[in-house]
């Protein structure tokens, strides 16, 4: 990798204008409350059964589930994982910035990346955003490049997850629900999908038209088909190590799992936890929706992995946050 090279005068970047912020719409806000609680109510629908079943009360139920749990060993999977993912997400955003923005090394990116694991909490895309507000002060990069090469990153992330839940799908298709019988279908839209973004980008098809000029798709007009199966290679240890330890966490909470189901689950249940925070509530539920015969481990399961996941890394950012501090206001 290629030194970053300091300029003799610093320039400040062209900025675009900034367009009036819009007021959200409060039915957005209200499809989202709904959802929420649609997920919390078929949650304790099913988990007042199980007590029922069991002859017990719900809080009676949930303690026996929690107190089965074999928490040492969970937690130092849980520890080394989080802390593995922080360093391979790290180098994709690292990767990406060198092929379409400017040589920035590894161990510069790394205070951005955990710093923005605590706005991640309340949303992935605007920890993305922080990140590219970051780079924008700190290295004077303007903010539109930095976007677009988040846009890339976050577009790429659908057909990662999708290609690894359809390989799941090739080696359990037997075992899975019905539902996931569409997925073949769903891949092969996606594939022409992609086939044609690429082609448009490059001006292969719709040579004439403007769109693509846009600043924010600068990322997308230099990517390369080489790019694309790059960010899958660069990312997919990440979730190659997340479906061992997902596997190896669902035993410790008493469910017996191979790698093999999780394999087409796990993309899918991650791709729910990406997007805004009522889905990370559909993202839990799923849980119990796929392993029915266990509701109460899988519930308990599916909250705890997920909030100390995002409430680790934010930790991460925590150890990074005062170096972030420093660079980001010398």
């Amino acid at each position: 990798m290629t030194e970053q090279t300091e300029p003799t005068e610093p320039t400040i970047p062209e900025q675009e204008p900034v367009p009036a912020k819009k007021k959200s719409s409060p039915l957005g806000r209200v499809a989202f409350l709904i959802l929420t609680a649609l997920c919390f109510a078929y949650l304790y629908y099913r988990l007042n059964g199980a007590a029922m079943r069991s002859g017990v009360s719900l809080p009676e139920y949930m303690a026996d589930v929690f107190a089965a749990v074999e928490w040492v060993p969970w937690l130092a999977l849980m520890i080394g994982y989080s802390l593995f993912y922080f360093l391979i997400d790290t180098l994709v955003v690292t990767r990406a910035l060198n092929w379409f923005v400017a040589p920035i090394r590894y161990k510069n990116i790394l205070p951005i990346r955990a710093s923005a694991y605590i706005i991640s909490i309340f949303n992935e895309q605007i920890g993305k955003g922080a990140m590219a507000y970051y780079l924008n002060k700190r290295d004077k990069i303007p903010g539109w490049e930095v976007g677009s090469v988040m846009l890339f990153i976050m577009f790429c992330e659908i057909f990662y997850l999708l290609v690894w839940a359809t390989i799941g799908f090739v080696f359990s298709a037997g075992e899975l629900p019905p539902a996931f019988q569409i997925l073949p279908y769903i891949s092969v839209v996606a594939l022409v999908v992609l086939v044609l973004w690429i082609l448009y980008f490059n001006g292969t098809i719709l040579p004439n038209n403007k769109f693509r000029e846009r600043r924010l798709l600068d990322a997308f007009r230099q990517a390369t088909p080489i790019h694309y199966v790059l960010f899958f290679l660069l990312r997919s240890p990440a979730l190659i190590a997340a479906i061992v330890v997902y596997t190896t966490a669902l035993n410790l909470f008493g469910v017996e799992a191979s790698i093999l189901t999780l394999l087409p689950y796990l993309p899918v249940i991650f791709f729910a936890a990406a997007v805004p925070t009522p889905m990370r509530a559909a993202a839990i539920t799923i849980w119990v929706v796929l392993f029915p015969e266990n509701e109460g481990a899988m519930a308990a399961f599916g909250f705890v992995q997920h909030n100390f996941f995002i409430l680790f890394n934010a930790l991460i950012g925590l150890v990074f946050w005062r170096r972030a501090q420093r660079e980001l206001f010398a």
